[in-house]
């Protein structure tokens, strides 16, 4: 609630300011940069001819951004140096009173100048309208980006780490763990390997192997030996 009324606050502010500001650089148009400039010349600011472009420009643009909410707070400094330039030349030193020709109206502007400065002008403006239209735009790049980079049939795993897969018990697989797996059976025990045969511990030839030599030269089935217990 306190959000939309600083909204709504604000929308009118903007208005009223930005009317004020038209109001007053539409009259220097009308009057024309050359008397605008005498007119300043007379009042002591220095560079006239570039302070009344500058103030001309600066009340009739920046009053019309004011209203419609657009670039809030940069058209808010310019003004606000538009203000305090009038103030240090011309009414600073003439008292308060507008009607005597006081900082009253320059400092109330300058004091909304700074206000949209500090806070901006709300949601409700072309400011809000825009920035929301990019911060959307903006997600949804990054989202076809994050898509793009993963690629057909990548996704995501739920520990971050890209690469790594995980088999139905919930175990890493190859590329997580470094090194082949064995499937698991169905009864949850260790399948059996088959064993390769043992080398023989030295390079020479026993008596079984000799006669089994023998035979084969001979002819002869080989006669195995008997076990001692026999």
């Amino acid at each position: 609630m306190k959000r939309v009324l600083f909204d709504v606050a604000a929308l009118i502010a903007r208005v009223a300011t930005g009317v004020i500001f038209v109001a007053h650089g539409w009259q220097k148009w009308q009057s024309g940069l050359g008397a605008t400039a005498q007119g300043f010349r007379e009042m002591g600011i220095p560079m006239p001819e570039l302070a009344a472009g500058y103030a001309t420009i600066v009340e009739t643009v920046g009053g019309i951004f004011l209203i419609l909410g657009l670039l809030v707070r940069p058209v808010a400094l310019l003004l606000l140096i538009n203000m305090l330039g009038a103030i240090a030349f011309v009414h600073g030193t003439k008292g308060v009173m507008v009607g005597e020709g006081g900082w009253e109206l320059t400092g109330a502007l300058g004091a909304l100048s700074l206000l949209f400065l500090a806070l901006g002008g709300g949601r409700i403006s072309l400011d809000a309208i825009f920035g929301a239209m990019f911060r959307r735009r903006a997600d949804r790049r990054a989202a076809e980006e994050e898509l793009t980079a993963y690629g057909p049939g990548r996704t995501p795993t739920a520990g971050g780490v890209a690469g790594t897969t995980t088999t139905a018990g919930g175990t890493a697989g190859p590329a997580a763990t470094g090194g082949p797996t064995t499937p698991a059976s169905g009864s949850g025990e260790t399948p059996e390997v088959p064993r390769q045969p043992a080398a023989p511990a030295s390079g020479r030839l026993n008596d079984d192997d000799m006669r089994e030599i023998d035979a084969l030269v001979s002819d002869e089935p080989p006669q195995h030996r008997r076990p001692p217990n026999e």
